[in-house]
């Protein structure tokens, strides 16, 4: 396939008049427009006004798609504990697979085609299912809670791990390898000692699995860690094995001076969710202090309960306009490296390999957006559009893995209409207050 438009190839390229050439998989060309129609003159085509990279939801709560709007102006542990977590153990089987649905539907509608996915303890097979059939790019894992937890999702160590083993040997590295895992315990404050080095030693034994967790997002979170084990949150992970170059931890927004070099001499991604962080106050992350010390930052939305959309072009903005305002200087967090954390940075922390940038012999995740709308005119610069300007809605392709799976507002691997009709249906026993 040849797709025409202004490539937007990374965060540094642009080829205004250019074209990506798609076989199989993979990226075979870009380039000049005129020269691929050429050369690959045999190919089926397809234009839109600008072509990027697929963006990466860095994190995400894909099963937390039918909670959007059942807590708003709450506290995060409140948030956590009386709303979100009653909820998420409310899912039966079809509940969890309506909600994966969803929420892949409006990441592939919006051109997110890598998510990093932090799905729930029980019925995880459904989300997992619902990935792979819908097209989406993903490392996910479930849930690991086996302490302070609420009934429905509390559950016992070693059936947690032993799940946890049974998934992996099950889906990790499926369709193609565009499915992977990631052992996911919540956070420190729901998982044992015993949990934690759990997770870091069923990762060793699996090549490719990486870590999933929340970490130091809330200062009760930080005070509650440091109260039971003498130590920071970043400091605690850090001993138990839950840092390094295969871990992606979200937010640290509550991190000191000692806890930023572990994180930098680690490797240990971060991702910023800043519209979950304004949502819920937890505070703003230092980004321009890891950026500054080379760690990795991807960007997530987070989800739908704490944001409420899982739109990436809403989040690079407020990426972006939170740091300014942090540091009252408009030079810092410019939109190029915005732009490089929603794609390329969050593929490195994602762990799949040659993703993030449209490059000859990379896989072909591929968006076409429209400038066809008042909010791109005048169109100055590409970048600037992208991350200040530009809605999900703006998208008109999505291609994950060479497979076209959006294309002019129709969902190629379902039925939309039916994804969100069941979820219109699906009765929660808990709404909002």
């Amino acid at each position: 396939m040849l797709l025409q438009g202004t490539v937007v190839a990374d965060a540094e390229t642009v080829v205004e008049d250019g074209a990506v050439v798609v076989e199989g998989d993979e990226i075979v060309a870009v380039g000049d427009r005129e020269e691929l129609v050429e050369t690959y003159s045999g190919h089926e085509r397809a234009e839109y006004d600008l072509l990027a990279p697929g963006v990466v939801g860095g994190h995400v709560h894909s099963v937390q798609s039918l909670g959007r709007g059942i807590a708003d102006d709450t506290a995060l542990l409140d948030w956590l504990f009386d709303y979100v977590l009653p909820m998420e153990s409310s899912l039966d089987a079809e509940g969890m697979r309506v909600a994966a649905e969803l929420g892949y539907l409006e990441l592939l509608e919006s051109g997110v085609t890598t998510a990093i996915d932090h799905l729930s303890v029980r019925h995880a097979d459904e989300a997992f299912e619902a990935a792979g059939e819908l097209g989406v790019r993903a490392r996910m894992g479930k849930v690991l809670m086996d302490t302070e937890s609420p009934d429905g999702l509390l559950e016992d160590t070693r059936e947690g791990l032993d799940e946890t083993e049974r998934l992996i040997r099950k889906y990790h590295g499926t369709h193609g390898g565009r499915i992977q895992y990631a052992v996911t315990p919540r956070f420190a404050v729901s998982c044992t000692e015993e949990c934690l080095r759990g997770s870091r030693e069923l990762a060793d034994e699996y090549d490719g699995v990486r870590i999933h967790t929340h970490a130091s997002e809330n200062r009760d979170e930080v005070e509650t860690v440091e109260e039971r084990t003498g130590r920071r949150n970043i400091h605690w992970l850090d001993e138990v094995g839950l840092t390094g170059e295969d871990v992606v931890l979200a937010h640290c927004i509550w991190t000191d001076e000692s806890e930023r070099e572990v994180l930098a001499e680690t490797g240990t991604h971060v991702t910023y969710c800043p519209s979950s962080n304004m949502k819920l106050a937890s505070g703003i992350a230092p980004i321009v202090d890891y950026v500054d010390r080379g760690i990795n930052v991807a960007l997530g939305n987070d989800g739908p309960p704490c944001n409420n959309t899982l739109d990436p072009f809403t989040e690079m903005r407020q990426a972006s306009l939170l740091q300014k305002v942090e540091h009252l200087d408009p030079t810092t967090t410019p939109a190029q490296l915005v732009f490089e954390m929603a794609t390329e940075n969050g593929a490195r922390a994602a762990g799949f390999e040659n993703v993030g940038r449209l490059r000859p012999g990379w896989k072909a995740d591929v968006v076409g957006l429209t400038t066809d709308v008042t909010r791109a005119v005048p169109l100055h610069d590409v970048f600037s559009h992208l991350v200040f300007s530009a809605h999900g809605d703006d998208v008109e392709f999505t291609m994950v893995n060479g497979d076209v799976v959006y294309e002019d507002g129709e969902l190629r691997t379902g039925d939309a209409e039916a994804i969100r009709q069941r979820a219109r249906e699906y009765e929660l026993p808990i709404s909002a207050e």
